[in-house]
């Protein structure tokens, strides 16, 4: 029988939500970050393997839509990412105390229930793992066996953190969702690639009819 996940994703509160983006979304910035907050929830309710999903935020704009499309929503104590993910994981231990426990990145907007289980099924061998992001520099997905210490690692270079930390790296092929997190125009244009969910791309058509129209991250300088 597979293991049953909780999966905790924490949410910014949305002024500081994706301010790489900012240049490039304009107005729109904070209704992307909740579409992009949105489809990755909805992804991970649709996962075979995932029991819950246990929203950390402080901010109520995020919390109602995600309420609303099955996410338990509980207060971020705003002392930090890792502090916000021992609380949502405190709290799914509190729920489910047989369950395994992950922390997943908000901004996977490309994210597949299918690809997410293989991700979740690798992460069940062993007692905590991660799954690097599509630099291999960051991590989108950190998770542990249940009834093991949950110690995450996010922020900054946190492939290499979670590394030296003991956390099993999870090389799995065909998980391309679950790696590319969004945080640059040039990673949306590489989710447009992978497909994004229903919520972001209504507002990336609403903002950019042709998705080639997206601005690079680092446009040319004028000749």
């Amino acid at each position: 029988m597979s293991i049953r996940w909780s999966l905790v994703i924490p949410v910014k509160t949305l002024v500081a939500a994706k301010t790489r983006l900012a240049a490039a979304t304009g107005p729109h910035r904070t209704r992307l970050a909740v579409a992009v907050a949105s489809d990755t929830v909805s992804a991970a309710l649709a996962c075979p393997l995932v029991a819950r999903v246990i929203v950390v935020t402080a901010d109520p704009a995020a919390a109602g839509p995600l309420d609303a499309l099955g996410a338990d929503v509980v207060s971020d104590p705003d002392r930090g990412l890792n502090t916000a993910l021992r609380t949502g994981a405190a709290h799914a231990v509190r729920l489910a105390p047989g369950d395994a426990v992950g922390a997943l990145q908000a901004d996977l907007p490309a994210l597949r229930p299918a690809e997410l289980a293989l991700a979740l099924e690798a992460a069940a061998e062993f007692d905590q793992s991660f799954v690097p992001d599509a630099l291999d520099v960051g991590t989108t997905f950190y998770g542990v066996r249940p009834g093991r210490p949950f110690t995450p690692r996010f922020g900054g270079e946190s492939r290499a953190k979670h590394l030296a930390g003991g956390a099993k790296e999870l090389c799995v092929p065909g998980i391309d969702s679950v790696r590319r997190d969004v945080d640059t125009p040039d990673d949306l244009r590489a989710a447009v690639r992978l497909g994004l969910g229903r919520h972001t791309a209504a507002v990336v058509a609403d903002l950019w009819p042709d998705p080639a129209l997206i601005p690079s991250s680092n446009p040319a300088p004028p000749a």
